[in-house]
């Protein structure tokens, strides 16, 4: 129902947000388009950023600190489950009308939306049955998680770095283009390099789309470490309560039922009484 709810949610707004830009969108010119575009690219991009440092953290590999009571404490409850689905899913839902926005603003392109997202779901449903089976049957996920990890965090780069060149054929702060490859092969726009223009790559590089490129790259990767080291910290922490909480135990267990060396000398008096009292007899 949450999930539902949300995804109800997020449609109602794409809705929303569709029909007004569908209306005035003969009034924009294409300044104010690459403006939306740019700006929607960044939104996903920062979406999609996240996603890669979810992976890890969902697939086992980066640790969420939550405290309770002063105590670290693992799992979550009902509502915090509830929560995060109807959460997670509405942003999803919403980030597809983001990716929409460029389509809204151009009349013609409004007929590639529903063929767009046919193969958008079965793509989606492929990959996420692939995703499931993998992390169900691999003992060891942490090649599965580098790989997605990656392949989003590359998505997340590409985006951030094209709506930053949005703004520049604005003319917001144009730069000097670096390298132009010639052909038609090497046209972003044409098979088969534009598979790769949704991570990042361009015939045409400015100074830009260069420092743009790795300056959101070597972030994401510089918050993955960090969220790799604190996950280690978190880690330590709950492996030392754990050493901690089972001497505890072993101790009470010792105080309720004796020492093993005091029960050995009752054992042993016992059995000793035992003699006695049969000679005697």
């Amino acid at each position: 129902i949450s999930a539902l709810l949300a995804s109800l949610a997020a449609i109602v707004l794409i809705i929303a947000i569709a029909i007004p830009l569908g209306l005035l969108s003969k009034d924009f010119d294409d300044r104010a388009s690459n403006i939306i575009e740019g700006v929607s690219k960044i939104v996903a991009a920062i979406c999609i950023g996240q996603l890669s440092i979810k992976w890890p953290k969902w697939l086992g590999y980066y640790a969420s600190k939550k405290i309770k009571d002063g105590r670290l404490v693992e799992g979550l409850s009902m509502k915090s489950i509830k929560f995060n689905v109807a959460w997670n899913i509405w942003r999803e839902v919403a980030e597809v009308g983001v990716f929409l926005i460029p389509f809204f603003l151009d009349q013609d392109a409004l007929i590639e939306i529903p063929l767009s997202s046919v193969i958008g779901i079965v793509v989606g449903l492929i990959s996420g049955l692939g995703i499931y089976y993998a992390s169900m049957n691999m003992d060891d996920k942490f090649w599965l998680t580098v790989f997605l990890s990656s392949v989003t965090g590359l998505l997340s780069t590409g985006l951030f770095t094209g709506g930053c060149h949005k703004f520049e054929m604005v003319g917001w702060g144009s730069t000097p283009v670096v390298w132009k490859l010639e052909g038609k092969f090497w046209d972003q726009n044409r098979l088969p390099m534009t598979i790769f223009k949704p991570f990042g790559y361009s015939s045409t590089r400015t100074v830009l789309h260069m420092v743009c490129f790795w300056s959101w790259l070597f972030s994401l990767i510089a918050l993955h470490f960090w969220k790799y080291k604190k996950s280690q910290e978190i880690f330590a922490q709950r492996k030392a309560e754990a050493e901690r909480e089972e001497i505890l135990k072993e101790e009470v267990d010792e105080e309720t039922a004796g020492t093993p060396r005091e029960m050995s000398q009752k054992n042993d008096e016992a059995s000793d009484s035992g003699l006695k009292l049969s000679l005697n007899a």
